[in-house]
């Protein structure tokens, strides 16, 4: 019998004065049986740094041609395509040549330097491509707040962010690798 996804709720509450954003959003995230409970949080990271009331989960790693997380149009156009982890390359220029913006979010530490570092050249003529890493200690920390009902607030200040819950706190600092101005 296969096994199926584990669902979680999240109330999270975004206060984004980099961005201007400022919004509370009820999801659920379904966690595959083969994702880390780090990598569902990095999802939820992902979600809070982009959040846009457009801005849904998809299939993820049930459905190999959806990203993690995207924003469609009304005509069904992608706007926004976000991966998390390290995509092959072949995969985020798929991406970028159905999307508006490709961000990926990657949490491995020194794996994700390596990964970056081996493909990097390969995307240069992708244009509208950004990499973000989640330092790999910060990412771990995220462990501590997992519920199956969590309520998390995100503060994101100067390029820092605060996450909270009844279970603690985690400051994280994405260092951006490529941002899709260069």
């Amino acid at each position: 019998m296969a096994l199926r996804a584990t669902i979680h709720k999240a109330d999270l509450h975004v206060a984004d004065s980099d961005r201007h954003y400022y919004g509370s959003h009820s999801l659920t995230i379904a966690k595959h049986p083969s994702e880390t409970e780090e990598r569902m949080m990095v999802r939820l990271i992902a979600f809070a740094l982009q959040a846009n009331e457009d801005l849904v989960f998809t299939k993820g790693l049930s459905d190999t041609d959806e990203p993690d997380l995207w924003i469609k149009d009304l005509t069904d156009a992608i706007k926004l395509w976000i991966e998390i982890g390290q995509p092959d390359e072949r995969r985020i220029l798929k991406a970028c040549g159905r999307s508006d913006q490709v961000i990926v979010y990657c949490y491995g530490g020194q794996t994700s330097k390596i990964w970056w570092d081996a493909i990097a050249n390969k995307l240069t003529r992708a244009r509208n491509l950004e990499i973000v890493s989640i330092p790999s200690a910060q990412a771990a920390e995220l462990n501590q707040l997992v519920q199956r009902s969590m309520v998390i607030h995100v503060n994101v200040q100067d390029g820092e962010v605060y996450v909270s819950s009844d279970c603690g706190q985690v400051t994280i600092t994405p260092e951006v690798w490529r941002s899709n101005q260069d």
